[in-house]
């Protein structure tokens, strides 16, 4: 087993994340109603997209480190540590769910990851969870003014 096999399964599990939030992010672009439609709509869409960057990206640190992506449905669902959308879920619901799936994103790259990558001394890895972080940080931040969180 690899020094840096730890780094590789949380990476995994980001991946996984990063599938379910991308079909999660299809389904509500799909299936939105009401009079935000065609803003919510849009943005969907535009998560939708940067999350299957994200996924590529995210891959293929995976490779470049050693390690072998997952790559299959079954697997993602096994080790995902978020949960798939299961309702026809209305607009509040909808953006409260991605509010709380970003926080719990940035909870993991914080709390493991970026302490896992530092540990390997892989930096490469550590500026690209940054990255992330930032960009769900950023995420937060407008859903929850969106959704008037408190």
């Amino acid at each position: 087993m690899q020094n840096n096999q730890n780094l590789i399964n949380f990476l995994n599990q980001e991946l996984s994340n990063f599938h379910v939030m991308y079909v999660k992010l299809h389904r509500y672009h799909w299936f939105i109603q009401g009079k935000h439609f065609y803003g919510l709509h849009k943005l969907f869409e535009e998560l939708y997209e940067e999350m299957a960057d994200d996924l590529d990206e995210l891959a293929e640190r995976i490779l470049a480190i050693g390690g072998k992506p997952l790559a299959t449905m079954e697997k993602y669902l096994k080790e995902a540590t978020l949960k798939e959308a299961t309702a026809d879920d209305k607009e509040e619901e909808m953006m409260k769910r991605l509010h709380e799936d970003y926080i719990q994103l940035i909870n993991e790259i914080k709390d493991t990851g970026v302490k896992l990558a530092e540990e390997e001394n892989d930096q490469p890895t550590v500026d690209l969870l940054n990255e992330l972080q930032g960009r769900f940080e950023k995420h937060v931040w407008m859903l929850r003014a969106y959704i008037a969180y408190e």
